[in-house]
């Protein structure tokens, strides 16, 4: 199982937000590539970066950020946030990006979703936010009718490298992972499942570890690195045991 750290964007730094609310953010850091450079060296193998401003603006807003992380780094990043069209997607890829992540259009073009995963094997991410259960949009500012799993059961045969779920209620707020339903959306697909929202400690990558035969294939960990309650060492070495029965 993976961890990705996060590297919220917003104004150009490095921020956590709770809930979701533009409003509520926290800096962490004035320098994103410093940051990405830092996990680097902590020994994450993968960086997840949101472009929070592009997210509400429907357009990338935090693109010098984002470029000074890929050249800082030689570990794969993967991005969302604001990507909304396929000339947005192939600039990104191009630029280094490893893994452009939808989400809005995954509901609003789900086609596009589909022929990006078909000409860009392996790279293309959904996104999925929920806020009691249903996707939320427009950088989590419209909450829709669609179920996260009726939306994620759009993509099972799309070639989606990965679903993200997230749980806004639990997002930024330290309270714990929601397992239950994490696990039920990864039992329910095929598509691997990477985990976000609520990571307060070990015990949440533990549980979430029990779940790896189920398909949650990766966590995003975000505001407990930050504040030092979650131990990079420890966390990077639990996920990386083996699966046993």
């Amino acid at each position: 199982m993976r961890l990705y750290p996060a590297i919220d964007l917003k104004g150009g730094q490095c921020v956590r937000l709770v809930q979701g609310d533009m409003t509520r953010a926290t800096v962490f850091n004035h320098d994103p590539a410093a940051q990405a450079c830092a996990f680097e060296r902590a020994g994450f193998e993968a960086l997840h970066v949101v472009d929070l401003d592009g997210a509400v603006a429907g357009t990338s807003a935090n693109a010098p950020a984002v470029q000074s992380i890929l050249a800082a780094v030689t570990v794969p990043v993967q991005l969302g946030g604001g990507i909304r069209d396929r000339a947005a997607i192939e600039r990104w890829l191009e630029a280094g990006v490893t893994r452009v992540i939808l989400g809005t259009v995954a509901l609003r073009e789900p086609e596009l979703v589909r022929m990006s995963a078909r000409a860009h094997a392996g790279r293309i991410v959904v996104g999925i936010d929920a806020r009691g259960g249903k996707v939320a949009v427009e950088g989590w500012a419209e909450t829709s009718e669609v179920a996260a799993r009726e939306l994620a059961l759009r993509f099972e045969d799309a070639g989606v490298a990965a679903i993200i779920y997230t749980d806004i209620e639990r997002d930024g707020v330290l309270g714990g992972v929601n397992l239950e339903a994490t696990a039920a959306l990864a039992r329910g697909l095929h598509t691997p499942v990477i985990a976000s929202g609520g990571v307060a400690s070990l015990d949440d990558i533990r549980a979430l570890k029990r779940h790896e035969r189920d398909g949650i294939a990766g966590v995003i960990c975000g505001r407990a690195l930050y504040d030092g309650r979650l131990d990079a060492r420890a966390a990077l070495a639990l996920a990386a045991e083996a699966v046993t029965c």
